[in-house]
């Protein structure tokens, strides 16, 4: 989790260190539609892949599920989250989404938030069925990831070059049909799909997301620091080229 080197450092984590906590491509009202979906109880046993700031393990916890593990690959990230975190029934462990070490149908519920889109169709494949395995069956699994609309294959990879170029990850997002292939051919059953727009770094947005105090903060950070500026520009200018292309998707599964 290195975001030192402004010019390298991953989009993600740079909007982080200028104090933005909501960082998924759907904003806040994405993410709690997931959790809602999820109906979460204190009967669940739930896993979160990639769960980053912990925003939404924050809202998950919130209901008092019976027990909580977050899959994280970076250590920063799990050392982070255990202190932020404390109880007997929560548990961060350091370990990759397609390897979770969980045991086989152990789980009731499963999510995981702008991270398949980060990874090749093929390891978000193994992450999915790595969902698939922990998963009791008739247990669900939710995603919330970027998507596309409305594009031709030339475009597609026009804007997964561009997106990749513009937040240093090798983003490859997914048009709705596509995510439910992927979901459907590692076993699961698609029960609903919500969509919203990509609209991340719009101020509107920003509000909505962080509040009005935090969002007049993350501006002030990013004014003080130049180099931060210019890699969120340019993120910007990406994702206002290519708005009307792209979206965010939430899909809720079931395990067959």
């Amino acid at each position: 989790m290195d975001t030192n080197d402004f010019a390298k450092a991953q989009g993600h984590w740079i909007l982080a260190k200028m104090g933005k906590k909501v960082l998924r491509p759907g904003g806040k009202e994405l993410t709690n539609k997931l959790v809602s979906e999820l109906e979460i109880s204190s009967a669940d046993n739930i896993v979160e892949f990639a769960p980053g700031l912990g925003y939404t393990a924050s809202l998950t916890l919130a209901r008092n599920p019976k027990s909580y593990v977050g899959v994280d690959a970076d250590n920063d990230i799990v050392n982070m989250l255990q202190k932020r975190f404390n109880g007997n029934n929560i548990q961060f462990v350091l370990n990759n989404a397609s390897e979770s070490g969980i045991e086989s149908n152990s789980i009731d519920k499963v999510y995981g938030e702008a991270m398949l889109t980060m990874h090749a169709d093929h390891r978000k494949s193994e992450i999915i069925s790595e969902a698939h395995r922990i998963l009791k069956k008739g247990g669900l699994y939710a995603i919330h990831e970027l998507g596309l609309v409305e594009v031709g294959e030339e475009q597609k990879k026009e804007i997964q070059h561009e997106l990749a170029l513009a937040i240093k990850v090798n983003a490859r997002p997914l048009t709705e049909s596509e995510w439910r292939e992927l979901l459907e051919k590692e076993g699961f059953t698609i029960k609903k799909v919500y969509t919203n727009e990509m609209i991340l770094l719009e101020t509107n947005r920003i509000i909505d997301d962080e509040g009005l105090f935090r969002t007049l903060k993350i501006g002030y950070n990013i004014l003080t620091h130049p180099k931060a500026k210019k890699r969120i520009a340019e993120m910007r200018k990406t994702f206002k080229k290519y708005q009307k292309h792209m979206n965010a998707i939430v899909l809720i599964a079931e395990k067959l």
